[in-house]
């Protein structure tokens, strides 16, 4: 890539879910299900040994009917071969246990890791993502989806190991009983699997229809929870909870849509079991009658027939939860799958960057899918130990640039430079480690204000907080609150007022001891005077280390060693407070508008 005015431009790529097989997502735990082989192993032998002891109840049953019946079984016979049944029993409670604790603990174990590769991937995504998925929508694919690939990796293939084994090996004993009767028993089970071909690919329709609704009720609950302040401020509650009912209803409407068809499976597959019950009775009871089969016989082949009947049902709730769940696998591999567009380059080396310096050069960035660039030609040095300001409009690129030397978005070669290294050339991790960034949309968590502070540095003491809480002019107010820095401050700071939240950040940032800060317009809901004290003793505090702070207020920057006026995604001027006054007319303006007011207001008070 040429270094100089070449332009990043990043085109998205939308992926989908629906640009590829659902089935094919299995293969996103297809490592898992090998790494856990014989623990599956295991616990589908233990099923199986189930499936099997509870076969040869109904023989222990036709033995003691067929006695009874000769006449040759006496009531200890009879508690011997209850005491058989019990014995099974028991011995089936104990496997039945095993198989469950290895099975569904497997499946448990693949939630756990499936979650864990999601929040990890989504921790490693960048903004570009986050501006075409939803919060909500994340939220929904961590809980809902992955609910339904747990209930498939686990009661799902429970149900369809045991249907199957459970189905044929019942089917065998019946044979062994009478071939014919055997062969009249089974003769509906096609017609239930081609109703379960025809209403799988409808289930899947319906379900994903389902769970993107659920999606968006979910964001719909969080933004809304997230900004009640403003809904409360503009009389909305009643509008936010007739939309949020809307949206129920349209969930309902969907989760209807898919249990007619779920509803529609399951009585048709206990239909066709009680159609073969049905021919058993009439066909059976001939044969016994006729003297074809013992009567221990039928009461036996019924038993055998009610064992393989629920195999039969089973199949339409196995395929429901089969298509549920690689449903949802597509949605979550869908969401791995996506990549950050700012990774490491191969070769990237982790670098010691100590010093702070910059230097960016013919430097030009346009955002994704915008054909203008938002910064042009880019020219800047910014020496170790520097306290620099930027200022401009509204719209002149100063975030962009913040955002570039944080090391947020993607730059051409040979452009930004730190420490001397072409940042495409070290670890991502290594330029932001040397930075402490204070956005302009800066973000609080429900938690304590000393775990707010200390977020960078869980194990900084209390006086270490302290300290960094007084360089941002905000520890007076925190000791006044009712449990000082142990008040907890809910969702985004809600307690708090702009200010505080701004200086809260702030403090957080110094903490860091990084050799490099940035503040991005991150005083601006304080007064000039306070901000102006702030930066001073953040610049004291900082000595020997860069700071880069953008305001919209040029007055509190006059402490700058240098000062930098952008204007349409350019560096049009540059120098001190007092050279950008005598010469720099933007400058001058905005600064006598912004200072007038208060030298009128200390004129009034020497009178």
């Amino acid at each position: 890539m040429r270094g100089g005015t070449t332009t990043i431009k990043l085109d998205a790529v939308q992926k989908s879910p629906e640009n590829q097989s659902s089935w094919r997502s299995v293969r996103l735990v297809a490592p898992l299900f090998k790494r856990h082989f014989w623990r599956l192993l295991g616990g589908f032998l233990a099923l199986m040994l189930v499936d099997l002891l509870q076969l040869f109840i109904p023989r222990v049953v036709k033995t003691a009917v067929d006695g009874l019946q000769a006449g040759a079984v006496a009531g200890m016979d009879l508690l011997r071969y209850g005491g058989y049944i019990v014995g099974i029993a028991l011995v089936i409670g104990g496997f039945r246990y095993v198989w469950r604790q290895l099975i569904f603990g497997f499946s448990r174990i693949l939630e756990i890791d499936l979650r864990n590769r999601m929040v990890s991937h989504v921790l490693g995504l960048d903004k570009r993502f986050f501006q075409r998925t939803t919060t909500g929508e994340v939220m929904a694919l961590a809980t809902n989806d992955l609910s339904s690939v747990q209930l498939a990796s686990g009661m799902g293939l429970v149900a369809f190991v045991d249907a199957v084994f459970m189905g044929l090996a019942a089917i065998g004993f019946m044979l062994y009983i009478h071939p014919v009767l055997t062969v009249i028993a089974v003769a509906p089970m096609p017609v239930l699997a081609i109703v379960t071909r025809l209403l799988s690919s409808r289930l899947h329709h319906r379900f994903k229809k389902v769970q993107e609704q659920f999606s968006i009720l979910t964001e719909f609950a969080r933004s809304t929870f997230s900004s009640i302040r403003l809904v409360k401020a503009y009389n909305q509650e009643d509008h936010q909870a007739r939309r949020f009912g809307e949206m129920g209803e349209e969930y309902v409407r969907n989760n209807l849509k898919l249990a007619f068809v779920y509803g529609t499976l399951f009585p048709i597959s206990g239909f066709i079991g009680n159609a073969s019950m049905l021919l058993v009775l009439f066909f059976g009871g001939k044969l016994t009658i006729e003297g074809a089969i013992t009567a221990g016989d039928f009461v036996a082949f019924i038993s055998y027939l009610f064992l393989m009947t629920w195999p039969m049902m089973a199949m339409g709730w196995v395929a429901d939860l089969f298509q549920r769940g690689v449903t949802s696998l597509a949605r979550i591999e869908w969401l791995l799958r996506e990549e950050p567009v700012l990774r490491d380059r191969p070769g990237a080396v982790p670098a010691p960057l100590s010093r702070g310096s910059f230097r960016l050069r013919g430097l030009t960035f346009a955002y994704p899918g915008h054909s203008e660039p938002r910064l042009k030609g880019i020219d800047l040095d910014i020496r170790e130990g520097t306290f620099l300001g930027i200022v401009g409009r509204t719209g002149a690129g100063k975030s962009t640039l913040c955002n570039i030397l944080a090391r947020l978005s993607p730059v051409p070669d040979e452009t930004y430079l730190f420490d001397g290294l072409d940042v495409n050339g070290v670890t991502i991790h290594s330029v932001r480690g040397a930075i402490a960034y204070v956005p302009q949309d800066l973000v609080l968590f429900s938690d304590t204000i000393a775990s707010n502070i200390a977020l960078g540095r869980p194990d900084a003491s209390a006086g270490e907080i302290e300290k960094v809480a007084r360089a941002a002019a905000i520890h007076d107010e925190i000791v006044a609150m009712p449990e000082g820095y142990q008040t907890r401050i809910g969702e985004k700071g809600v307690k708090l007022s702009g200010g505080q939240r701004q200086r809260i950040a702030i403090a957080r940032a110094l903490l860091l001891q990084r050799p490099v800060i940035i503040l991005d317009d991150a005083l601006s809901a304080v007064d000039m005077e306070t901000e102006h004290e702030i930066i001073r003793s953040i610049a004291s505090y900082l000595a020997g280390r860069t700071c880069i702070v953008v305001s919209h207020r040029v007055a509190p920057l006059a402490d700058a060693e240098e000062i930098v006026v952008m204007d349409g995604g350019r560096i049009v001027d540059r120098g001190s407070h007092d050279d950008l006054i005598g010469r720099n007319a933007f400058y001058a303006t905005i600064y006598r508008h912004q200072t007038s007011g208060r030298t009128t207001v200390l004129e009034n008070e020497r009178q």
